[in-house]
């Protein structure tokens, strides 16, 4: 079989990619080993956030009477809000298998490995090969759950996010170890359902790559909830002892004892680049990671990466990014390379946090002399009417200049407010420009302009 452009692995990165260059005249295929949509839409980001909107709704009916209404006392249906969750996953994933079909792209289920000579061997379940030719093959392989050495995995009393999303029965004691946006959603959700929760992060704070006021923040409203936060910690060792697991933890007071029922490893992940032929082809790796340019072509001829196994952010929305630049760049467009300054990053905990460009610190040790705004979402009238006040919109702006150097949020929907900030630094608005920029009243977006307002003390509602 002869192609323009394989694509191995079909996440957010590899299938976008593959209608992109559909879309673009290319006779493409698109090679799976496990279920189209990846990690991202069967087991990462969407089935999560399904998990997290049935907590949400869960303290939403436990707080019924603080917005007037009488409800009989709720029960949380661990085994339902899983299933709701398999079942949006399974519904996106046939999503893209009409979007496949739509776009006439091959798919061929199997594991791939790469040959030189732009070819790519394909073995499937019954370990029937063949093999596939094309121009251009693009490697979408994804990332994995990173496995600790003091912590290994066994699937079942320490486990990794895929095992969490799909546990028999509710833990009643969980300890969660990292506390980036897997380790700190899945400590909302089981928290919000009333298992009791214990974070445990080797940073000085939780959520390490934020700002640090948003981290202090989301500190202080997990510990309003009931979440133990343990930082500047290490896991030493985990045992089993009966039905418990023994957490030997080292802090700064010395080493402590934890019992729990489960321990989640979310220590980030680990790129999925072993026994897919890169050694075969030649292929540069360093760090664990495929080495590209800035339109993600590797050291051989006709190979390109993208998305979890390239150097940068692990994020759905990057990979796809960069699938499409990919293609385009192959198809003989002009894309711009991707300003990597300007990513968006959420978090879908409660209270979310998302973010994008320098914290404040980074942009003082970058030299900037800054100007910060900080609007708290106490002082807005959605947020009160909403009853979610936790939280404040932070803006970071270059003092000589008026650029928007960075933007930090933490509160409810601040995920859907941050694109916002993006385009805002996108199309390189000022400061002043955005005070002038009238947003609606009353909504939470009115933050960021009130944010901006502060940075040059010129804030209405404070």
């Amino acid at each position: 079989m002869k192609y323009d452009v394989i694509v191995l692995g079909s996440g957010p990165g590899g299938y976008v990619t593959a209608i992109r260059a559909s879309q673009l005249g290319l006779k493409t295929a698109v090679v799976e080993r496990e279920a189209l949509g990846g990690i991202c839409l069967n087991w990462g980001c969407i089935p999560t956030k399904a998990l997290l909107k049935s907590a949400n709704v869960f303290e939403y009916i436990e707080h019924a009477e603080d917005y007037g209404i009488s409800v009989a006392t709720p029960k949380a249906d661990f085994g339902g809000m899983v299933k709701r969750s398999r079942g949006v996953a399974d519904g996106m994933s046939k999503g893209v298998q009409f979007l496949m079909k739509k776009n006439k792209i091959d798919v061929i289920m199997g594991t791939g490995k790469l040959l030189p000579g732009k070819q790519l061997e394909v073995t499937d379940e019954g370990g029937k090969k063949q093999s596939l030719h094309a121009d251009h093959i693009i490697i979408a392989t994804g990332a994995r759950s990173r496995h600790l050495p003091s912590i290994p995995q066994d699937g079942k009393n320490i486990i990794g996010y895929r095992e969490a999303m799909t546990l028999k029965t509710q833990p009643k004691r969980m300890v969660v170890v990292g506390s980036g946006a897997i380790g700190v959603e899945f400590a909302y959700f089981y928290n919000a359902i009333g298992t009791e929760v214990t974070v445990i992060e080797y940073q000085d704070r939780i959520v390490p790559v934020e700002d640090s006021d948003v981290s202090k923040q989301l500190e202080k409203s997990f510990k309003k909830t009931g979440i133990k936060v343990m930082t500047s910690s290490e896991v030493l060792s985990v045992k089993s002892k009966g039905s418990d697991q023994i957490v030997q933890v080292k802090t700064k007071k010395g080493e402590e004892t934890i019992a729990c029922d489960v321990v989640l490893s979310a220590a980030g992940v680990v790129a999925n680049i072993e026994n897919i032929g890169l050694e075969d082809v030649g292929i540069v790796v360093d760090a664990g990671k495929v080495v590209v340019d800035d339109y993600y072509a590797t050291n051989i001829p006709g190979y390109y990466a993208i998305g979890d196994c390239v150097p940068g952010p692990s994020l759905a929305h990057v990979a796809s990014a960069e699938g499409i630049t990919c293609v385009e760049k192959i198809a003989g467009h002009s894309p711009d390379p991707i300003d990597y300054g300007n990513i968006p990053g959420c978090t879908y905990c409660f209270p979310e946090v998302a973010s994008v460009g320098m914290t404040e610190a980074q942009a003082q040790e970058a030299g900037h002399e800054v100007k910060v705004g900080k609007f708290p979402f106490s002082a807005s009238g959605k947020a009160s009417a909403s009853g979610h006040k936790d939280g404040f919109v932070k803006l970071v702006f270059d003092a000589k200049y008026g650029e928007l150097l960075g933007g930090h949020m933490i509160g409810a929907n601040v995920t859907e407010m941050v694109a916002e900030l993006v385009a805002l630094r996108k199309l390189e608005t000022t400061g002043h420009e955005l005070i002038k920029t009238i947003h609606p009243h009353p909504t939470l977006s009115e933050a960021v302009m009130e944010a901006a307002a502060a940075a040059y003390g010129e804030v209405i509602h404070l």
